[in-house]
């Protein structure tokens, strides 16, 4: 049986908490980037994690869901436009000017999305990472 790590939703307002319940349940005392693409590498495996895979448990993903709602991507995306490459300004305008609207991707879609990439079906399913929304 793989292992299975619980995310506590509740600790979870913001994309900067997600990560710091990351830290906490995932790869206690370990240092990582607190970043989109390192969070991706994680579930890779053998970077605390196993290398076989294991479950992901998010309770009150609920919550966590209205959390990293609207407000919270136009927070991120605005922080992102702020340090984004010139060249990538028009797209992350584009995706904030949604998010203002209540359109498209939240910050809680973008993290069970990077999840996916690393769960069956994903391009990188071989990581066997199962992600269970309780």
């Amino acid at each position: 049986m793989a292992r299975e790590y619980i995310l506590d939703g509740t600790n979870v307002t913001s994309l900067e908490s997600f990560f710091d319940e990351v830290s906490r349940a995932l790869i206690p005392g370990a240092s990582w980037g607190k970043n989109l693409d390192a969070f991706n590498d994680i579930l890779r495996g053998g970077f605390g994690t196993p290398e076989e895979g294991f479950r992901l448990r998010w309770k009150h993903s609920e919550f966590s869901r209205e959390k990293l709602g609207y407000p919270e991507t136009v927070r991120q995306l605005e922080k992102r436009l702020e340090r984004c490459h010139p060249s990538n300004r028009k797209n992350v305008r584009n995706a904030l000017n949604r998010a203002q609207s209540g359109e498209g991707s939240t910050v809680f879609d973008w993290l069970v999305e990077i999840i996916g990439v690393h769960d069956v079906g994903g391009e990188e399913s071989e990581d066997n990472v199962r992600l269970i929304l309780d």
